[in-house]
């Protein structure tokens, strides 16, 4: 199992953040390790819009493609992935977003495990390392898209 949490204050709105996060068929521009994204249905759920997104993600020798249910609510400005079919036995993502003073607070958290022993072991030497590279990614997509600078 491996878990990753990170919470930062970045200087956007926490609506630019939520769209920034939810535009799931983009991640492929910017995010690493992942090769491609696709949206296989979108439909709407009460308070949410649920997709069903195919993940094509690729390390080194290793390229998995896994499915994921997306739920987003967008007046509580979360999002929740979990995991369908593929490599995983389990996987969860969450995002939280709340305008703070100074721009919003982006509250991430991850938890997984591979099915396959080598690509779980692979998976725990960098997956702290990644993580960190993941969120800076979307902050740096964020200062792309809207035009703030990171010191």
């Amino acid at each position: 199992m491996h878990t990753f949490s990170d919470k930062r204050v970045m200087p956007y709105t926490a609506d630019q953040m939520y769209e920034l996060v939810a535009d799931i068929e983009s991640y492929p521009k910017f995010l690493p390790w992942t090769a491609a994204a696709r949206i296989r249905d979108r439909h709407e759920e009460a308070d949410a819009v649920v997709e069903i997104a195919d993940m094509m993600v690729s390390f080194k020798v290793f390229r998995e493609k896994f499915g994921t249910r997306v739920t987003m609510r967008a007046q509580e400005r979360t999002i929740v992935s979990e995991y369908l079919d593929g490599p995983f036995k389990y996987l969860v993502s969450k995002w939280a977003f709340r305008d703070v003073e100074g721009g919003c607070e982006v509250d991430y958290h991850i938890d997984f495990e591979f099915k396959n022993k080598i690509l779980q072991k692979t998976a725990g030497v960098f997956f702290t390392e990644a993580q960190r590279q993941i969120m800076g990614a979307f902050e740096k997509r964020a200062n792309a898209l809207y035009g703030w600078k990171m010191p």
